[in-house]
């Protein structure tokens, strides 16, 4: 194993933050494996029951099973800049050239493919059926395609006030959210719109500019902007239910973990853990992070909190209920900027530079 997975080595003082355990010397996590997609890769990981799924800016979508291993590698020719969308048994993989592309789960085989679209830089989201992919443009269009043959069910076009597309932004528009048989999409500095997922129609409109993710959950959907504002709004109506501004701006979406809404934060030049109460909004947590989050946290067994951060050491920092003390700190000396995947007491990260990590937790102490 790593000496940068034991906070008791006596001859690498200055790793002793690597792994920071409430229990001692005794290790917390044990690593899995680290696998290399071979390019550097900001396009997130799909869970799958027996692994992940991921692609990079080379072009290629791998398939790993739960050791590591390779069961498919596919190259599609241009980067893959955002996560794939499972759709029953096929995956939905976008490119930076505007290809929009359908391969097998089991085998990686390409079943359709759409050349000539705009630029997959948004993740495409499936309905749960898995019969339609919904994608969005970097100005803020829509379209809907069959998930059997990539046929086009509607499209609706970029709104007036749609913000520039600039062709090397590193990220598209936040991810689009499924709720109540609406699309809820934001675009920009048009603000946040839902559309009908028959076909497209407005149904409602809330002025949320520069939105940085949404967070559903039952009838209502959270919303976070990176101007500091986190807003809780109804998802049949768009009636906003609350409205904070915890710190001048976020750097994270919103996500629920561990029955609290947690959104990445930044106040003057110290990054923070921001913890509001769904309900009301009410602040119940703030915490101090070594980097920016700016990405979803994840929980895993029933009282710990995974968050990643952005900073060049890539720390998984793990937080535990019920006053959120660090239980330990894994270094992946990798910028860490999409959310973890949990598996059991197993949890896998992908970083920056395209590697693909894994831990498993060891039992809790009697």
């Amino acid at each position: 194993m790593s000496p940068r997975a034991c906070p008791c080595t006596p001859l690498l003082p200055a790793l002793a933050l690597t792994l920071v355990a409430a229990v001692g010397c005794k290790e917390p996590a044990e690593t899995a494996f680290r696998v290399s997609t071979d390019a550097s890769s900001r396009a997130g990981l799909v869970a799958l029951g027996d692994g992940v799924v991921t692609g990079n800016e080379a072009g290629t979508v791998v398939r790993l099973d739960r050791t590591g291993r390779v069961i498919w590698r596919v190259a599609l020719g241009r980067e893959v800049a955002t996560r794939p969308a499972l759709a029953g048994d096929s995956l939905i993989v976008g490119t930076v050239a505007g290809d929009l592309v359908r391969l097998g789960l089991a085998d990686g085989k390409e079943r359709w493919r759409l050349s000539g679209e705009p630029p997959v830089l948004t993740p495409p989201v499936v309905d749960e059926a898995g019969t339609w992919v919904y994608l969005v443009a970097p100005d803020g269009a829509v379209r809907a395609h069959a998930v059997e043959t990539g046929k086009v069910r509607w499209r609706s076009p970029a709104p007036p006030r749609a913000r520039e597309a600039v062709p090397d932004t590193p990220r598209g528009l936040p991810a689009p959210v499924l709720a109540e048989g609406l699309l809820l999409v934001a675009r920009g500095e048009a603000g946040l719109a839902a559309l009908s997922v028959e076909d497209g129609t407005p149904a409602w409109r809330y002025d949320a500019r520069d939105v940085v993710g949404m967070e559903p959950w039952r009838d209502t959907v959270y919303v976070g902007t990176r101007s500091g504002r986190v807003i809780a709004l109804g998802v049949k109506d768009g009636k906003p239910l609350w409205e904070q501004s915890p710190t001048a701006s976020l750097t994270g979406p919103p996500s629920l973990a561990l029955g609290t809404l947690w959104v990445g934060a930044q106040q003057a030049d110290s990054p923070l853990l921001v913890g509001l109460a769904p309900a009301d909004g009410k602040e119940v947590a703030r915490l101090p992070l070594p980097d920016p989050l700016v990405t979803e946290v994840a929980s895993i067994r029933e009282d710990m909190l995974l968050v990643p951060t952005r900073g060049r050491e890539g720390r998984l920092v793990a937080l535990r209920q019920p006053g959120w003390e660090r239980v330990f700190s894994l270094r992946t000396d990798t910028p860490l900027r999409t959310p973890p995947v949990v598996m059991g007491d197993q949890v896998f990260v992908l970083g920056l530079d395209g590697r693909v990590l894994s831990w498993r937790l060891r039992p809790p102490e009697p």
